[in-house]
């Protein structure tokens, strides 16, 4: 299995305007992936976001890299807390869309895991729970749009 990219396509029924304001809002993050959000989605801003479910409370520092409404919002993200985000202390995830139909393919792709220095097992694992992540988050994003979008 290759340990080096996540990709992940979803298509949702509303403009790029609309899924881009959701996947680089902080506002709009929230309501489906993290449970907080701090950021200003700005090239070069950071901030955290933060995960409290099952009782866990982690809190991920994140950077934004580029943000192009409404094509391209890049981040880095899972970088210690003081560094600056870069190459080999964090993961790079960018969501890009295009029209298609009457509505916008989502493509999120998520990179860095082999630059990471981590140890096999431990990349297996981040790997994997990412995977499984961005399969239980991402498709929250199409009933959480359908509640911003009114259609005729």
């Amino acid at each position: 299995m290759e340990l080096g990219t996540i990709e992940q396509e979803i298509y949702v029924e509303a403009s790029p305007e609309v899924v881009y304001e959701v996947v680089s809002s902080p506002d709009h993050l929230k309501h489906w992936w993290p449970d907080e959000a701090h950021y200003d989605p700005t090239p070069g801003s950071s901030g955290q976001i933060v995960f409290e479910r099952d009782g866990g409370g982690a809190v991920v520092e994140l950077t934004v890299v580029d943000a192009k409404p409404p094509s391209t919002f890049v981040f880095r993200w899972t970088h210690p807390a003081g560094e600056t985000a870069a190459e080999g202390n964090s993961l790079l995830v960018t969501f890009d869309l295009a029209p298609s139909g009457s509505g916008t393919l989502l493509r999120m792709t998520e990179t860095g895991f082999r630059e990471m220095g981590w140890e096999v097992a431990v990349l297996e694992q981040q790997f994997a729970e990412h995977v499984e992540g961005w399969a239980y988050f991402l498709p929250r994003i199409v009933p959480y749009v359908a509640t911003l979008v009114v259609r005729p």
